[in-house]
């Protein structure tokens, strides 16, 4: 039996007749493809957790393709925020603005390897669903043919045929010992499978309002704990093993990405911030090699970052009816007072195997 591919239609915030048309040339396009199910549904960023969007988004097993005009990681840690989480697929239909960065982080991963002084990232250590999920940026083009043309290829990947290497070589394919039976190895893609289903489409219309609240790419961050000592509105938190999360996004003073501005690993996005790299770009920060306070404060007034978001914080004190605080203001340094100890009774078991060098 062939499997079906979900693809997820995020809508545009605005009414943008041209974002609506190509939204919907999409939708209707891959009515006519087999093996697809579509499902429509808001802003992904402004989706509530008790909303009928959330319900749909989280019955969605297996690979998924979801279009939005987020940028593809902000879309991407969104969705893991919602508990949806996968491994990253490869999006050949890129943003222009993006599509030269995926060197510069190959460049800085392996910089990372090769230095003793690398501090692991979260996602690391996270046991993801084996699925694949796939991020396509809707300003990536504005003809609909390209975006069904990726989905199809996407498809077509999903379906790809594994044969014994004995069948490669001309063995039998009967199971006898003619054949090689000692791997597999994986042909051509295939065309798109055709179940002789046409596509299903799940619209779900449902106005919840904007929402503003940070997102953690923990692919970067390093759990340093540095947003939640600065951020004096209660946004973050911490699970039960001590990982940093947004824990009441809707503290979040709306329109303020102060603590975005002094994470150190560049970690925390505003998916809906007029600035790229604060939105999720990946343009300009991902190798990192340039000064953030440059890429993220105010240059022309001669401001680091940290001085930028210092004062961001206190205006919305004020706004608050609170006193503002400056640079010094912020929670007892949680990062200071972490240590290497073992948090539970499985992580004492496996330091014990550890020490016995099996």
């Amino acid at each position: 039996m062939s499997k079906r591919l979900s693809v997820v239609i995020s809508q545009s915030p605005s009414k943008n007749p041209v974002k609506r048309k190509l939204e919907e040339d999409i939708v209707a396009a891959l009515l006519f493809e087999n093996g697809i199910d579509v499902t429509v549904v808001p802003n992904l960023y402004d989706i509530k957790p008790d909303s009928t969007s959330m319900l749909a988004l989280n019955s969605i097993g297996g690979n998924v393709v979801v279009c939005s005009w987020l940028f593809e990681r902000a879309a991407h840690w969104v969705l893991d925020r919602f508990g949806i989480a996968g491994h990253v697929g490869t999006v050949l239909l890129a943003n222009e603005d993006e599509e030269d960065d995926e060197d510069f982080e190959e460049d800085d991963q392996e910089a990372a390897d090769e230095s003793s002084d690398a501090k692991p990232v979260v996602n690391a250590s996270r046991d993801l669903p084996k699925r694949k999920i796939y991020c396509l940026d809707f300003k990536a083009s504005n003809k609909a043919d390209e975006f069904i043309e990726e989905v199809k290829r996407i498809h077509s990947e999903n379906a790809v045929k594994v044969v014994t290497l004995g069948d490669v070589i001309g063995g039998s394919s009967d199971g006898s010992s003619d054949s090689l039976p000692i791997a597999s190895a994986p042909v051509q893609p295939l065309a798109p499978p055709a179940d002789g289903k046409k596509a299903e489409v799940n619209r779900i219309e449902e106005s919840g309002g904007r929402r503003w609240y940070p997102v953690i790419d923990y692919n970067r961050c390093t759990n340093c704990m540095e947003c939640i000592d600065f951020c004096l509105f209660g946004v973050y938190g911490v699970d039960r093993i001590d990982t940093i999360l947004v824990e009441q996004p809707d503290n979040c003073r709306k329109g303020c990405p102060a603590c975005s501005r002094v994470c150190p690993e560049n970690a925390i996005m505003f998916p809906q911030h007029k600035t790229p790299a604060i939105a999720g770009s990946n343009d300009a920060t991902a190798s990192m090699k340039i000064d953030l306070s440059q890429l993220f404060g105010a240059p022309a007034s001669g401001k680091s970052a940290e001085e930028v978001a210092a004062m961001e914080r206190d205006e919305q004190l004020l706004l608050a009816g609170r006193d503002a605080v400056g640079m010094s203001g912020s929670l007892p340094k949680r990062s200071a007072n972490r240590t290497d100890e073992a948090k539970d009774e499985l992580d004492d078991l496996v330091n014990q195997l550890n020490d016995l060098d099996l």
